[in-house]
């Protein structure tokens, strides 16, 4: 794929997801009063990289936590065809694939069916892989992870759409990358992300998503069981609980930024 167009006068852009995409992880400071809502994330620090090369960017974030790919489709997909940015964003499928039974292939088909209508209506289309995190609680699922992410490569092959390989990205298998929950990106893991994102699209940007974490104290193992029992008791446990009774991170939750609207520049 070549690199994003940056020479047009303005620019469009669109992000769809769940958690991922609406920030989870990366609170902005002032996250009350900020107009994009609680949670900044690698799509709004992208926008703001956009919008210090390109004249103007009008800017969507449809995102919100916890929602399986049908619901992105039936719910953000409509708007996003409707508001017709130039750029689209599109990470989903994440969440269905932490259910019992969830099979990989079909969930590429229908993630295929969204990228057709993207790119019938002229969009630029972004795809990503998710990081290659084999061990802890994800050991067991990391199978069908792989072998749907397989399949993403494959639609961004047919579609020509850009692909953010983070499997690849073992920046992001350090757990300073991920937030307390170990699900969801850290703010540096955000900035990192954003980053790459900006490189796939051939956007400059001050930094590396690669640049080497500094090194760790010793490890104290006492420290690190109490920490497990934390997070099973904070995180973990609630999560089940969700998944047992049907309900969902973002089932009180609407999109942080359903409008294109003008980006500032990260410096302004």
């Amino acid at each position: 794929m070549t690199a994003l167009d940056l020479g047009r006068p303005s620019l469009s852009y669109a992000a769809l997801g769940d958690s991922f995409t609406e920030g989870v992880g990366d609170p902005y400071p002032d996250s009350g009063d900020h107009p994009h809502g609680h949670y900044r994330g690698w799509a709004d620090r992208f926008a703001e990289h956009l919008a210090a090369e390109v004249g103007e960017v009008r800017y969507a974030n449809l995102a919100v936590r916890g929602k399986l790919l049908r619901q992105v489709v039936d719910d953000q997909l409509p708007l996003a065809l409707e508001l017709a940015p130039d750029l689209v964003t599109l990470s989903a499928g994440g969440n269905d694939l932490l259910r019992p039974g969830a099979d990989p292939d079909r969930l590429a088909r229908g993630l295929e069916a969204a990228v057709r209508r993207l790119r019938a209506g002229g969009a630029e289309v972004v795809l990503f892989t998710g990081v290659n995190m084999a061990g802890g609680y994800m050991r067991a699922l990391i199978g069908a992870f792989a072998r749907y992410y397989l399949n993403i490569r494959s639609i961004a092959d047919r579609h020509g759409c850009h692909l953010v390989d983070q499997w690849s990205m073992d920046v992001l298998t350090d757990a300073r990358a991920w937030d307390r929950d170990r699900l969801h990106m850290s703010a540096e893991g955000h900035r990192r992300l954003a980053l790459r994102v900006a490189e796939v699209l051939g956007v400059p940007v001050d930094g590396h998503w690669d640049e080497p974490w500094p090194p760790l104290p010793p490890a104290d193992r006492r420290a690190a069981r109490r920490e497990d029992v934390r997070w099973a008791r904070e995180y973990l446990v609630p999560w089940v609980g969700r998944r047992l009774t049907g309900r969902s991170s973002g089932d009180r939750v609407t999109a942080k930024h359903a409008a294109l609207d003008v980006v500032k520049r990260a410096d302004g």
